[in-house]
């Protein structure tokens, strides 16, 4: 059955009622889900669910996503004729791709390079002393 943008989930699955000369109660045992949840639907009380669209397209063999892309359409469709709603969208600003960033970070002056040369030895070797105890790799005397 070919699918119209204005139609919602709940119009198409009214006409494979028809077509299949059935009735919603029946189609909700069928399928095995409440006769509520097909009603629901069928007013567009209710949206066609992943589980409830694998239960359709395997009752009436089509797809899942036949179902699903159905009730995304006319839910974006309704969205689209919402003044309000498309008076917030169109403040949103279109994303502007930018520059590449740097990868590298400019190095940062080592504070071992500002102290004098007997300093700096001394303290590179406790640094070492440090991370040698903390690895566990300090020599034992």
């Amino acid at each position: 059955m070919p699918k119209s943008k204005s139609q919602t989930a709940g119009e198409v699955l009214q006409k494979y009622i028809d077509d299949y000369q059935t009735n919603p109660f029946a189609l909700s045992k069928e399928i095995g889900v409440q006769y509520q949840t097909v009603t629901h639907i069928l007013k567009g009380k209710s949206r066609v669910t992943p589980q409830m669209a694998i239960r359709l397209s395997k009752h009436y063999g089509t797809t899942p996503n036949y179902w699903l892309d159905l009730q995304t359409q006319s839910e974006i469709a309704e969205l689209q004729s919402d003044k309000k709603f498309t008076a917030q969208i169109n403040k949103i600003p279109k994303a502007q791709k930018g520059k590449a960033k740097q990868t590298a970070k400019p190095k940062k002056a080592n504070k071992l390079s500002t102290a004098k040369p007997g300093k700096q030895a001394a303290k590179a070797k406790s640094k070492r002393k440090v991370k040698a105890f903390k690895t566990g790799r300090a020599k034992k005397k």
